[in-house]
């Protein structure tokens, strides 16, 4: 059973999710993405909703694109990398996938003409192109092939039966959990681009990856139940810390959540830092994040993928607004322990009163229909090389 966990955030989502997720639907169908089985299972994991938390207040046709990308990955990961033959050869799979790049970086290419997911991926690159400017959807692309580089080690796993370390498993998911590539939507979505000596800083990338990082181990913990029951191959951060330290399931479970809690607490303290000096586009930058990880969260608990309604999961209804381990010692974790060093000693002790009340026990409540975002978001400084086509929407 997954216990209320540490969410600093309030829920939000944009008012027109559910027509999101109907094109979403439309669109799987359009393009044929994954097997008939699988296409069916997808379009009913409220994938639009998720966008729609993802980007709450943000030009609805990009949070149509971002829900229709998002399951396009799905269809991947399902489809490809897990269930498919390809799971199991990681140099096939990255041939394959590498195919896929291609189209994403030039649509125009002659190449996969009657593949499902390639025509899908053109669609959504033409989609963005109306978006984006060229350093996003290079980005993009780059963070795609981050992407497919993660699941190609992982198949190498599978196609063994090994379990990786902790600190190889920190370092594959945070990539193959495909959290970077959606960066660049968080821009498009309110229409501005985060200048490369703000996006490069390391303190700002450091914040980017802690947000990953979280995101990842909360769906760790919220998949366990459906993956550990499928009899497949399968990796996540509780299995890992079983197979690593030798805990029971119970056991790890209790360290994975303290793993987040103490980066969530890191990335709240540094993301108040940031925005003392950042500029606009910076905080807006900031908020998005944090609306992605609350958003992954709530659709996390709630989304048929993880509910599993046959064999139902204990997943939590309401979230902790404390963390359970607020320890400011950094993660025994090489690949990311770098992350308590970006922030200034006296900036994290002026952060440390205001974030959060470490005594407090009270839970958060987790509200059931469509939300109205909780606070106000910094406004956006847009940059003139992208049509505005439509006007930002409050949720």
């Amino acid at each position: 059973m997954v216990p209320p966990i540490f969410s600093p955030y309030r829920p939000a989502i944009h008012p027109h999710h559910e027509a999101i997720d109907r094109r979403t639907t439309a669109w799987a169908e359009t393009f044929d993405i994954g097997s008939p089985g699988l296409r069916k299972a997808l379009v009913t994991h409220s994938i639009g909703a998720f966008a729609a938390r993802v980007l709450p207040d943000g030009r609805e046709e990009v949070v149509g694109i971002l829900s229709d990308f998002v399951l396009w990955l799905f269809g991947v990961d399902d489809g490809f990398c897990e269930e498919g033959e390809l799971g199991t050869r990681p140099g096939a799979l990255l041939a394959a996938l590498s195919r896929l790049l291609r189209v994403a970086q030039n649509p125009e290419a002659p190449m996969l003409l009657n593949d499902p997911l390639a025509q899908g991926l053109r669609d959504l690159r033409h989609r963005l192109d109306r978006y984006a400017t060229a350093g996003q959807i290079a980005r993009w692309v780059d963070a795609l092939r981050e992407y497919c580089l993660s699941v190609g080690w992982e198949a190498e796993h599978r196609s063994h039966g090994t379990v990786p370390d902790l600190n190889d498993y920190t370092l594959m998911r945070i990539y193959d959990g495909a959290t970077s590539v959606v960066l660049p939507l968080l821009e498009m979505g309110h229409g501005y681009e985060l200048q490369p000596h703000e996006r490069d800083d390391r303190a700002v990338r450091a914040a980017a990856e802690m947000a990953y990082f979280v995101i990842c181990w909360d769906n760790d913990l919220f998949s366990y139940h459906k993956e550990s029951r499928t009899g497949l191959y399968y990796l996540n951060a509780i299995r890992v810390l079983e197979h690593a330290q030798g805990l029971t399931p119970e056991q790890a479970l209790g360290v994975a959540i303290s793993q987040r809690d103490r980066v969530l607490s890191l990335f709240v303290r540094l993301c108040a830092h940031l925005r003392t000096t950042g500029s606009p586009q910076l905080r807006q930058y900031l908020s998005s994040l944090e609306t992605f990880i609350r958003g992954a969260q709530d659709w996390g608990i709630s989304s048929l993928r993880y509910t599993t309604p046959d064999d139902p999961a204990e997943l939590p209804s309401a979230f902790r607004d404390t963390p359970s381990d607020s320890s400011r010692e950094p993660l025994d974790i090489p690949a990311i322990s770098w992350w308590w060093d970006v922030l200034p000693r006296e900036a994290d002790a002026l952060g440390r009163e205001g974030v959060f009340a470490q005594e407090s026990e009270s839970v958060t409540a987790l509200y059931a229909g469509p939300r109205t975002p909780g606070r106000a978001v910094p406004t956006a400084v847009p940059h003139t090389a992208v049509p505005h086509t439509a006007a930002l929407r409050s949720a």
